[in-house]
Protein backbone atom coordinates (compact mmCIF):
# COMPACT_ATOMS: atom_id res chain seq x y z
CA UNK A 1 0.00 0.00 0.00
CA UNK A 2 1.22 3.56 -1.05
CA UNK A 3 1.34 6.54 2.00
CA UNK A 4 -1.35 9.52 0.33
CA UNK A 5 1.01 12.13 2.74
CA UNK A 6 1.81 15.34 0.85
CA UNK A 7 -0.56 14.32 -2.03
CA UNK A 8 -3.13 17.16 -3.25
CA UNK A 9 -6.86 16.14 -3.71
CA UNK A 10 -9.43 18.01 -5.33
CA UNK A 11 -12.97 17.86 -3.98
CA UNK A 12 -16.16 18.72 -5.71
CA UNK A 13 -18.93 19.38 -3.32
CA UNK A 14 -16.80 19.63 -0.24
CA UNK A 15 -18.87 21.17 1.68
CA UNK A 16 -21.34 18.23 3.12
CA UNK A 17 -22.08 14.39 2.71
CA UNK A 18 -19.54 12.38 0.84
CA UNK A 19 -17.55 15.56 -0.16
CA UNK A 20 -16.85 16.73 3.47
CA UNK A 21 -16.19 12.81 4.14
CA UNK A 22 -13.53 12.32 1.92
CA UNK A 23 -12.00 16.03 3.00
CA UNK A 24 -12.22 14.68 6.44
CA UNK A 25 -10.28 11.36 5.51
CA UNK A 26 -7.92 12.46 3.40
CA UNK A 27 -7.00 14.89 5.71
CA UNK A 28 -6.16 12.62 8.90
CA UNK A 29 -3.71 11.05 5.40
CA UNK A 30 -2.21 14.50 5.50
CA UNK A 31 -3.45 15.00 1.94
CA UNK A 32 -3.33 18.46 0.74
CA UNK A 33 -6.86 19.74 -0.20
CA UNK A 34 -8.50 22.07 -2.88
CA UNK A 35 -11.82 22.34 -1.44
CA UNK A 36 -15.00 23.60 -3.85
CA UNK A 37 -18.65 23.86 -3.36
CA UNK A 38 -21.15 26.57 -4.25
CA UNK A 39 -20.73 28.53 -1.02
CA UNK A 40 -17.68 29.91 0.05
CA UNK A 41 -18.94 30.47 3.33
CA UNK A 42 -19.97 26.39 4.01
CA UNK A 43 -16.19 25.37 2.53
CA UNK A 44 -14.70 28.19 5.58
CA UNK A 45 -16.49 25.72 8.23
CA UNK A 46 -15.17 22.55 6.92
CA UNK A 47 -11.58 23.97 6.93
CA UNK A 48 -11.58 25.56 10.07
CA UNK A 49 -12.87 21.94 11.69
CA UNK A 50 -9.47 20.65 10.09
CA UNK A 51 -7.11 23.25 10.58
CA UNK A 52 -5.08 21.26 13.27
CA UNK A 53 -4.60 18.91 10.41
CA UNK A 54 -0.79 19.41 9.04
CA UNK A 55 -1.78 20.41 5.77
CA UNK A 56 -2.34 23.29 3.48
CA UNK A 57 -5.69 23.99 1.91
CA UNK A 58 -7.42 26.71 -0.72
CA UNK A 59 -10.89 26.49 -1.27
CA UNK A 60 -13.09 27.84 -4.41
CA UNK A 61 -17.05 28.57 -4.08
CA UNK A 62 -18.01 27.64 -7.35
CA UNK A 63 -21.03 26.93 -10.14
CA UNK A 64 -19.28 23.62 -11.46
CA UNK A 65 -22.06 23.58 -14.31
CA UNK A 66 -20.40 26.81 -15.50
CA UNK A 67 -16.52 26.33 -17.39
CA UNK A 68 -15.24 29.42 -17.29
CA UNK A 69 -16.18 29.92 -13.59
CA UNK A 70 -14.14 26.44 -13.12
CA UNK A 71 -11.41 26.46 -15.49
CA UNK A 72 -10.35 30.11 -13.39
CA UNK A 73 -11.23 28.19 -9.70
CA UNK A 74 -8.78 25.06 -10.64
CA UNK A 75 -5.86 27.48 -11.83
CA UNK A 76 -6.76 29.45 -8.71
CA UNK A 77 -6.55 26.22 -6.53
CA UNK A 78 -3.60 24.74 -8.49
CA UNK A 79 -1.22 27.95 -8.01
CA UNK A 80 -1.69 27.41 -4.65
CA UNK A 81 -1.15 23.66 -4.14
CA UNK A 82 0.24 22.43 -7.60
CA UNK A 83 -1.19 20.09 -9.70
CA UNK A 84 -3.70 17.46 -8.60
CA UNK A 85 -2.80 14.09 -7.99
CA UNK A 86 -6.62 13.38 -6.78
CA UNK A 87 -9.59 14.51 -8.37
CA UNK A 88 -13.01 13.63 -6.62
CA UNK A 89 -16.39 14.33 -8.64
CA UNK A 90 -18.96 14.18 -5.95
CA UNK A 91 -20.87 17.47 -6.43
CA UNK A 92 -24.53 16.24 -7.88
CA UNK A 93 -27.98 17.21 -7.64
CA UNK A 94 -31.12 15.24 -7.98
CA UNK A 95 -34.66 15.50 -9.10
CA UNK A 96 -37.73 13.24 -8.38
CA UNK A 97 -41.14 12.96 -10.54
CA UNK A 98 -42.74 10.94 -13.48
CA UNK A 99 -40.78 11.37 -16.84
CA UNK A 100 -43.63 13.40 -18.34
CA UNK A 101 -43.72 15.85 -14.74
CA UNK A 102 -40.15 16.76 -15.16
CA UNK A 103 -39.65 19.89 -16.67
CA UNK A 104 -37.16 20.89 -19.24
CA UNK A 105 -35.06 23.30 -17.22
CA UNK A 106 -34.92 20.30 -14.54
CA UNK A 107 -33.59 17.93 -17.26
CA UNK A 108 -30.96 20.74 -18.00
CA UNK A 109 -29.77 21.71 -14.38
CA UNK A 110 -29.15 17.93 -13.47
CA UNK A 111 -27.04 17.07 -16.29
CA UNK A 112 -25.18 20.71 -16.14
CA UNK A 113 -24.32 19.33 -12.58
CA UNK A 114 -23.83 15.71 -12.57
CA UNK A 115 -22.49 15.44 -15.83
CA UNK A 116 -20.92 18.14 -17.49
CA UNK A 117 -19.67 19.75 -14.01
CA UNK A 118 -17.62 16.41 -13.79
CA UNK A 119 -16.53 16.93 -17.39
CA UNK A 120 -15.52 20.50 -16.30
CA UNK A 121 -13.35 19.70 -13.57
CA UNK A 122 -11.93 17.17 -14.93
CA UNK A 123 -11.05 18.80 -17.85
CA UNK A 124 -9.05 22.01 -16.04
CA UNK A 125 -7.14 19.77 -13.94
CA UNK A 126 -6.58 16.76 -15.95
CA UNK A 127 -3.41 18.43 -17.62
CA UNK A 128 -1.82 19.39 -14.25
CA UNK A 129 -2.32 15.88 -13.82
CA UNK A 130 -0.86 14.13 -17.19
CA UNK A 131 2.19 16.43 -16.55
CA UNK A 132 2.67 14.29 -13.55
CA UNK A 133 2.51 10.89 -15.28
CA UNK A 134 0.53 9.70 -12.67
CA UNK A 135 -3.02 10.44 -10.63
CA UNK A 136 -6.14 9.14 -9.70
CA UNK A 137 -9.67 10.48 -10.09
CA UNK A 138 -12.92 8.81 -8.43
CA UNK A 139 -16.21 9.94 -10.37
CA UNK A 140 -19.14 9.30 -7.95
CA UNK A 141 -22.06 7.97 -9.96
CA UNK A 142 -24.80 5.71 -8.15
CA UNK A 143 -26.63 2.51 -8.07
CA UNK A 144 -29.30 4.63 -10.14
CA UNK A 145 -26.55 4.63 -12.86
CA UNK A 146 -26.59 0.83 -12.97
CA UNK A 147 -30.41 0.60 -12.74
CA UNK A 148 -33.17 2.79 -13.67
CA UNK A 149 -36.11 3.28 -11.40
CA UNK A 150 -39.16 4.77 -11.16
CA UNK A 151 -39.59 8.51 -10.93
CA UNK A 152 -35.54 9.08 -11.39
CA UNK A 153 -35.29 9.20 -14.77
CA UNK A 154 -33.57 12.49 -15.18
CA UNK A 155 -30.91 11.57 -12.22
CA UNK A 156 -30.49 7.91 -13.11
CA UNK A 157 -30.09 9.13 -17.01
CA UNK A 158 -27.20 11.62 -15.75
CA UNK A 159 -25.48 8.98 -13.22
CA UNK A 160 -25.60 6.53 -16.56
CA UNK A 161 -23.58 9.31 -18.41
CA UNK A 162 -20.72 9.78 -15.44
CA UNK A 163 -20.10 5.59 -15.65
CA UNK A 164 -19.97 5.70 -19.55
CA UNK A 165 -17.15 9.36 -19.49
CA UNK A 166 -15.68 7.25 -16.43
CA UNK A 167 -15.17 4.27 -18.83
CA UNK A 168 -13.98 6.20 -21.50
CA UNK A 169 -11.62 8.24 -20.32
CA UNK A 170 -9.93 5.39 -18.02
CA UNK A 171 -9.49 4.05 -21.49
CA UNK A 172 -8.10 6.98 -22.39
CA UNK A 173 -5.44 8.38 -19.95
CA UNK A 174 -4.27 5.26 -18.22
CA UNK A 175 -0.94 5.41 -20.26
CA UNK A 176 -0.14 8.57 -18.15
CA UNK A 177 -0.29 6.38 -15.06
CA UNK A 178 -3.32 8.02 -14.70
CA UNK A 179 -6.34 5.69 -12.92
CA UNK A 180 -9.96 6.33 -13.42
CA UNK A 181 -12.60 4.39 -10.89
CA UNK A 182 -16.68 5.24 -10.76
CA UNK A 183 -18.07 4.63 -7.50
CA UNK A 184 -21.88 3.24 -7.59
CA UNK A 185 -22.97 3.14 -4.12
CA UNK A 186 -26.73 2.36 -2.56
CA UNK A 187 -28.61 4.68 -1.04
CA UNK A 188 -26.50 6.99 1.24
CA UNK A 189 -27.59 8.93 4.27
CA UNK A 190 -26.74 12.42 3.16
CA UNK A 191 -28.73 15.52 3.06
CA UNK A 192 -29.47 14.58 -0.45
CA UNK A 193 -31.35 11.43 0.83
CA UNK A 194 -32.27 12.36 4.25
CA UNK A 195 -35.79 11.62 5.09
CA UNK A 196 -36.46 9.79 1.88
CA UNK A 197 -39.67 7.32 3.12
CA UNK A 198 -40.17 6.02 6.46
CA UNK A 199 -36.63 3.74 7.33
CA UNK A 200 -33.88 3.57 10.16
CA UNK A 201 -31.03 5.67 8.85
CA UNK A 202 -28.36 4.55 11.46
CA UNK A 203 -28.83 0.91 9.24
CA UNK A 204 -27.96 2.91 5.69
CA UNK A 205 -24.57 3.29 4.24
CA UNK A 206 -23.05 6.57 5.77
CA UNK A 207 -20.90 8.92 3.81
CA UNK A 208 -17.87 8.26 6.19
CA UNK A 209 -18.13 4.38 4.66
CA UNK A 210 -17.51 5.67 1.11
CA UNK A 211 -14.59 7.88 2.18
CA UNK A 212 -12.69 5.25 4.30
CA UNK A 213 -13.30 3.07 0.88
CA UNK A 214 -12.05 5.97 -0.95
CA UNK A 215 -9.00 6.54 1.34
CA UNK A 216 -8.42 2.16 0.63
CA UNK A 217 -8.28 2.34 -2.89
CA UNK A 218 -6.34 5.23 -3.54
CA UNK A 219 -3.51 3.60 -1.45
CA UNK A 220 -3.63 0.72 -3.54
CA UNK A 221 -0.55 0.49 -5.54
CA UNK A 222 0.01 2.61 -8.75
CA UNK A 223 0.13 -0.88 -11.11
CA UNK A 224 -3.89 -1.68 -9.84
CA UNK A 225 -6.74 0.43 -9.55
CA UNK A 226 -10.40 -1.13 -9.01
CA UNK A 227 -12.38 0.67 -12.07
CA UNK A 228 -15.68 0.00 -10.83
CA UNK A 229 -17.37 -0.48 -7.42
CA UNK A 230 -20.49 -0.88 -6.03
CA UNK A 231 -21.29 -0.22 -2.42
CA UNK A 232 -24.71 -1.75 -0.64
CA UNK A 233 -26.37 -1.29 2.63
CA UNK A 234 -25.86 -4.59 4.69
CA UNK A 235 -29.14 -4.88 5.69
CA UNK A 236 -30.86 -1.36 5.69
CA UNK A 237 -34.35 -2.73 5.13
Amino acid sequence: MQSLKGKTALITGASRGIGKAAARALAKEGVHLGLIATSQKSLQEIIEELSDADISFASAGVDISKEEEVQQAVKQLEDELGAFDIIINNAGIGTKGDFLDISTEEWEKVFQVNVMGTVHITKAALPGMMKKNKGDIINISSMSGLKGTKGSSAYSASKFAVLGLSESLMQEVRHYNIRVSALTPSLVETDLTRGDGERNPDKFMQAEDLAEYMVSQLKLEQRTFIKTAAMWGTNPF
